[in-house]
């Protein structure tokens, strides 16, 4: 077989496997996305939290969630709002952060990865 055709053809499979292999991530990984791009509205008093309930000023506090109840469903960044919300998951109108540029991919992927492996601080 063509070297070009079984490149082709085993590279998903590669990735697939590489996927698998992803390292561990904790709170102390997402803590500075949140902190970089969320803090600016969400701590202390500042709008976000006013308006949402939902304060990054502490692992207890992302992971209480908004006035609604909880942003994150440990082990489901599908069930996750928080990771729905940063991925352009949702209504435009909502996505977060709230009229800025959106989360790098490699944020987000943070942020996925770590609801995924359990949200653990």
């Amino acid at each position: 077989m063509n070297d070009r055709i079984t490149t082709f053809l085993l590279t998903p499979v590669i990735a697939a496997g590489l996927a698998g292999c992803s390292k561990s991530v904790t709170y102390a990984d997402v803590e500075p996305v949140l902190q970089e791009r969320c803090a600016e509205c969400h701590t202390g008093d500042q709008e976000g939290v006013v308006a949402s309930g939902f304060s990054v000023d502490s692992y207890e506090t992302v992971m209480k969630g908004t006035k609604l109840g909880p942003v994150i469903v440990a082990g489901s960044s599908a069930s996750s709002t928080l990771y729905r919300m940063v991925a352009g998951k949702t209504d435009p109108e909502i996505h977060m952060p709230h009229g800025k540029n959106p989360l790098s991919n490699e944020q987000v992927e943070t942020i996925k990865v770590w609801i995924d492996q359990g949200a653990v601080k």
